[in-house]
């Protein structure tokens, strides 16, 4: 913070003290609380709707509109996880797994609440890794090449196993669904079609967005129309839940909460990764040291505070090579980097010198945003709850009403309800003969990552896969693959059928 001068902190709080910037960040929560509860509808599509209404504002209330739809946009994904199981956005698809058992046994408000706070605590642990070390973690992240991105990406196709525990087998050849998915359109080095079948609608790929709504909304929206109502109006929630007993459950689980947090602004901090990937990692980080008597997949709180802390953590992390470097850390930092340059505002190295008093400014709205999403999220929740008596008769084509328009809205194109359709029938069939769906999201947004950095290694090295190994944080990357491997295969061996058994 030696770069900042008072003068850019006194600056930065009369700006942020405007009542019309306060309410622009209220407004920004609020809007982005919607699109990210709505199956289709996420926090980047909700910024880049708004985008154009910035044009007439000016810096600090154009961030403070768009903060807080950062913010409240990658929680609020976790809203319709726990209560049907339909995860608003690609990064609460880890925290359903949980969240959604603990609705089952009557404690969504618990799930709800437990999800809030930690959100809250993420966004905050983010915040001030922000603003104390962030040109040093730019600088580690900017030294990174493909061979260090495959490794990562590796990592967490291996994570597949922590969220598989029922079945590896099925858990990867899910993930490897996923990556072939991903594969679909022209070729990115040699401009070759693949697996286009002729449709030109396919040249640019899948549109994540169109088969995550497919294979979550869809595909459990089938599976509910074919059970019938009976199962889902009997879900309880009649146990209110005390704010102290969920601040009780974060202290007892403290280093989980702190660790989640380090992985989820680490991951932010990595370009073009994101909250999906830092969700899993955590889920899978908590997996790896769960207790005997723990029930992760079955409403164990402690999946939920690893995916909603680590999912939030992902906002704070994000800016540090936006701000710095002028490098988006994923896709919403993207769009925030054409938000800037609308108003005239070019990020990078020198943005912290030049204009300490905006990059404070930014700062002071990620915390308010935080602070809104808490409010918002805690009075709203006993509202949000009441969906669970919704009868599935008008739940079902509601909300496949809600995720084909959300499809649609992408390109506004019809091919992409087409899609939804598709991957809908191939989520109910997964979910149907017990393939977990979750891995194929995995497998859907690290498989460009994994293709990209793999060729552009391999390109760079002369083909010579020694390259992966001879680098030493690449190196260190596949010694941790390996030891995943390791302690998700022994036990299996050892244990025999009893796992499945139980």
């Amino acid at each position: 913070m030696g770069l900042i001068a008072s003068s850019d902190i006194f600056d930065a709080l009369v700006l942020v003290a405007d009542p019309w910037v306060i309410a622009f960040v209220f407004m920004g929560s609020v809007i982005g609380m919607v699109f990210g509860a709505a199956p289709g509808l996420t926090a980047p599509s909700a910024i880049a709707l708004f985008l154009p209404v910035t044009y007439a504002m000016g810096p600090t209330t154009s961030m403070a509109l768009l903060m807080g739809i950062y913010c409240s946009g990658y929680f609020a994904g976790s809203i319709p996880a726990i209560l049907i199981n339909t995860p608003g956005t690609p990064s609460a698809a880890a925290t359903a797994l949980d969240g959604f058992a603990m609705a089952r046994a009557g404690e969504s408000d618990r799930a709800l609440s437990t999800a809030i706070i930690c959100s809250f605590i993420g966004g905050l642990f983010s915040l001030l890794l922000l603003m104390t070390i962030a040109p040093v973690l730019a600088k580690v992240a900017l030294s990174f090449t493909s061979v260090e991105y495959f490794s990562f990406a590796l990592i967490g196709i291996v994570c597949v196993a922590g969220i598989s525990r029922g079945s590896m087998i099925k858990g990867l050849a899910a993930a490897l669904i996923g990556i072939l998915v991903s594969t679909v359109g022209l070729d990115p080095v040699s401009g070759v079609g693949r697996f286009m079948f002729g449709e030109p609608n396919l040249m640019a790929g899948i549109p994540t967005i169109s088969a995550l709504i497919g294979l979550f909304a869809i595909g459990q929206m089938l599976l509910l129309s074919k059970e019938g109502v009976d199962e889902q109006v009997i879900l309880p929630m009649q146990k209110p839940a005390s704010q102290s007993a969920v601040l009780l459950d974060i202290w007892r689980n403290r280093w989980l909460t702190f660790k989640s947090a380090v992985i989820g602004s680490l991951i932010g901090v990595l370009p073009g990764t994101g909250p999906a990937i830092a969700s899993w990692v955590s889920y899978s980080d908590a997996l790896r040291t769960a207790k005997p008597d723990d029930k992760f997949g079955k409403g164990e709180i402690k999946g939920v505070i690893s995916c909603e802390v680590s999912n939030n953590a992902v906002t704070g992390g994000a800016l540090v090579p936006l701000l710095t470097l002028g490098i988006p850390g994923d896709p919403v930092t993207a769009i925030l980097i054409g938000a800037l340059m609308i108003q005239g505002v070019h990020t990078g190295p020198f943005l912290i010198s030049q204009n300490g008093s905006l990059f404070m400014s930014i700062l002071m709205l990620l915390f308010v945003s935080n602070v809104f999403m808490v409010i918002i999220g805690l009075s709203a929740r006993r509202m949000a709850a009441k969906v669970l008596k919704i009868p599935s008769g008008i739940m079902v084509p509601t909300i496949c009403m809600m995720a084909a328009a959300g499809a649609f809205s992408i390109h506004n194109n019809a091919f992409d309800v087409r899609l939804v359709l598709i991957f809908g029938v191939l989520g109910y069939l997964m979910i149907r003969f017990g393939f977990p769906t979750a891995p194929a999201v995995l497998g859907i947004v690290l498989g460009p990552i994994l293709e990209q950095n793999l060729r552009n290694a391999l390109t760079v090295s002369n083909m010579d896969f020694t390259v992966f190994v001879t680098r030493p944080v690449s190196a260190v990357s596949l010694a941790v693959t390996a030891f995943l491997l390791y302690l998700w295969i022994v036990p299996r061996k050892g244990s025999g059928g009893s796992e499945g058994d139980a």
